[in-house]
């Protein structure tokens, strides 16, 4: 185990002895500072006080979202959803039952078992200091509960296991054929809103004060994570977006690094097909020339139905590969995973304190972050990049990309790769690095790593549009600052429609249309490609090109080439233009004329705190100018139609964005979608809501002289001054 131990000079003054409290039979010691926009700034005497304190000051801002998570992930979302959960707990429990998550927290170092026992102590203390707020599920936080919940993705790896598959096999007893088959994981879908992060770092060269700069811009779902900022004298000193329930900064800074993770397609996930058999002691599997035993286990898992709690029991099944997930013709499949939560929850608390680019990368060699990418910046001027972290070492003759033989020992992981044998930039002579959930080999210009020097599933991950743009607007920056960093991250052009409407354009002057074509054509001839509020091109472009996707294929075949042969085709733009009829109609139909402006339609609304939100056309709203980061906006706001509604309103994309400047001290401004607290009684609820609307970032305080001047309230948990 790994654990990276040094003071960082800050500027947090000693904590007074009379911010102590006891809970549990413990003593913390820690104040809360929430500034003008509610923004925790959490100062401990040490990191467990710290934790303790992130952890009741998430739980004020939004409990049921902690709740929910650690409800997920430890396999109970059946007793709050029903039924219809309940593989999603049995896949849970395939991974880690309750008694394998207490026995992987007592393997932990002290140091890390103090801050598990902070985190429950935080949450309970909350608990009891506010009886309204019911527990619905756990209803006593554990230290062993953070040993699910460890890495801080969206989603994280468990999810692309198909638990539609693990019911056929564990319910149903049935078989999948490999007509039908695929591979057993659940992969994006193309025509939806992608989610993932943009990472960009600069080095001094380009900037106007010569120090290193950082954009960290996460794509996920809204309210995935708060604005938090945690400090202890053991050299914490950490700022940015916390998952809900964690007790680390997943994306952030410090006064000297900072970095950003954006999710990968390295292939660090496999399927291997089990040869069993069934013997009066139980079930076997072929492994080489040995038969071994199938592990098995019986659970019972409760789920919800009305007002009472049933059960429902299953047993399940292992190998040393991991647990069988589903079956494919005649083998059971298994499917392996990263899966180390000490060592994950290790490197995740330890890189929010290191000092240089040489300390983050002897963090990185615990390898256990599987699902990221990470772009890196230090206040030395350092810029890097390493495209995964997790990347098990396999048979280069063999197709890991399908289920594997499992029965054949050369199927086995052969280790993990050394971080030195994987994908990773150090200082490109761009000055710049970019990764936009997109392939690593155009992550730093003509200084890209190149793909024949490695393996193919190192980086099987594809250019977008997005990764397009980034490098456009990169390779004309010169001379940046906080403000112009921030344009730059905000520019306005959408790549995919530089492409797809002027063949639209071109197939309409060939083909011809109806009389309400022409002044529509007319707006797209006279568009710049930029998106704006105002602008009735983006909402034709926007709709237009949903269309057309249903009608012929994705738009990523435009990724790579400006054109297609098709779109010279006089029968294929016959086609193009009759889908600008359809869509003209549906938007008359909709909205009342296809000519309205984007910020009409493209909505940004936030009525209540619930988990699921609802939306209503004729409720309060802000327009918005953003586009979707399907089309290659780097700002990219997910707006989709909801349950009852015909506008669009966005509930995914730019969520917690920072740039960061490092230097002899650090400067940053953030943005957060919404607000702070998820109360909407709270000034914090919406107080930043037109803000963000207009990418007016506010100035992040780090230093605790600027967090005392901004002060709105002071106080120790469940001690109001």
């Amino acid at each position: 185990m790994f654990l990276v131990s040094l003071v960082l000079a800050s500027s947090c003054e000693p904590v007074s002895t009379s911010n102590a409290l006891e809970w549990n039979g413990k003593t913390y010691d820690v104040e809360i500072i929430r500034d003008d926009f509610g923004v925790p700034h959490i100062y401990g005497k040490t990191d467990a006080d710290a934790v303790f304190g992130l952890l009741f000051a998430q739980c004020e801002d939004d409990f049921r979202r902690v709740e929910r998570n650690y409800v997920w992930a430890s396999g109970r979302l059946a007793e709050l959803e029903g039924e219809e959960a309940i593989f999603s707990d049995l896949r849970a429990n395939l991974y880690m039952t309750e008694a394998e998550a207490k026995a992987a927290y007592e393997t932990a170092p002290d140091w890390l078992k103090e801050l598990c026992v902070a985190f429950a102590d935080g949450i309970n203390f909350y608990l009891n200091q506010h009886p309204e707020v019911e527990a619905q599920v756990i209803k006593t936080y554990e230290p062993w509960l953070t040993m699910y919940f460890f890495e801080g993705s969206i989603g994280g790896d468990i999810e692309q296991i198909s638990t539609r598959r693990i019911q056929a096999f564990y319910e149903e007893q049935k078989a999948l054929a490999y007509s039908e088959y695929g591979d057993g994981l659940v992969h994006p879908d193309p025509y939806e809103e992608p989610k993932g992060s943009n990472g960009i770092a600069v080095s001094g060269e380009m900037t106007e004060s010569g120090n290193a700069m950082l954009l960290i811009n996460p794509h996920t779902s809204f309210y995935f994570r708060p604005e938090v900022h945690v400090v202890s004298e053991e050299g914490l000193n950490a700022y940015g977006a916390v998952t809900w329930g964690q007790f680390f900064v997943y994306q952030g800074f410090n006064e000297n690094t900072g970095w950003i993770h954006t999710s990968t397609r390295v292939d660090f996930i496999d399927e291997f097909k089990e040869e069993v058999n069934e013997t009066a002691d139980g079930f076997q599997y072929k492994y080489g020339d040995e038969q071994r035993e199938v592990q098995s286990q019986t659970i019972s898992l409760k789920y919800k139905e009305g007002e009472e709690l049933k059960e429902k029991e299953f047993t399940f099944y292992r190998t040393h590969h991991g647990p069988i997930t589903h079956q494919l013709d005649d083998y059971w499949v298994a499917t392996k995973i990263n899966w180390d939560p000490v060592n994950a929850l290790i490197q995740s608390f330890s890189r929010t304190k290191l000092a240089n680019y040489q300390e983050f990368r002897k963090m990185m060699d615990i390898r256990t972050n599987s699902s990221n990418n990470t772009v890196f910046a230090d206040s030395e001027g350092n810029i890097a990049y390493f495209h995964g972290n997790f990347i098990p070492k396999r048979d280069p003759n063999l197709d890991y990309s399908m289920p594997v033989d499992g029965f054949d020992p050369a199927t086995d992981w052969k280790g993990l790769h050394e971080v030195d044998e994987t994908i990773t930039v150090l200082n490109p002579g761009t000055g710049w690095i970019q990764n936009c959930n997109s392939t690593p080999f155009t992550a730093a210009g003509d200084f890209s790593p190149k793909r024949e020097d490695y393996p193919v599933y190192m980086a099987p991950d594809a250019e977008n549009f997005r990764g397009i743009h980034a490098v456009s607007v990169l390779e004309k920056a010169s001379n940046l600052n906080l403000d112009s960093f921030i344009k730059l991250a905000y520019d306005p052009t959408i790549p995919a429609f530089e492409r797809l409407i002027p063949a639209l354009v071109e197939a309409v002057e060939e083909q011809g249309g109806s009389e309400q074509v022409e002044p529509a054509l007319a707006v797209l001839k006279d568009w710049n490609f930029q998106t704006s509020k105002e602008s009735v091109a983006m909402s034709l472009a926007h709709f237009y090109a949903m269309n057309y996707q249903s009608e012929f294929r994705n738009l990523n075949r435009l990724v790579e080439v400006e054109t297609l042969p098709e779109f010279a085709d006089p029968s294929y733009q016959k086609r193009m233009v009759e889908v600008l009829e359809f869509t003209l109609n549906k938007m008359n139909e909709d909205f009342g004329t296809w000519n309205t402006p984007w910020g009409e339609i493209n909505r940004f609304q936030r009525l209540t705190g619930d988990i699921n939100l609802k939306y209503d056309d004729d409720q309060p709203y802000i327009p918005i100018g953003l586009a979707s980061g399907r089309w290659g906006a780097l700002a990219s706001y997910g707006a989709s139609t909801k349950e009852g509604t015909k506008r669009l309103y966005g509930s995914s994309g730019n969520s917690f964005v920072a740039v960061v400047e490092f230097g002899e001290k650090v400067k940053a401004k953030s943005m957060l979608a919404g607000g702070e607290s998820g109360h909407p009684d709270s000034p914090h609820f919406l107080d930043q809501a037109q803000r963000y609307a207009d990418a007016n970032f506010k100035d992040v305080a780090y230093y605790r002289e600027d967090v005392e001047a901004r002060a709105e309230e002071r106080y120790v948990p469940g001690r109001r001054k």
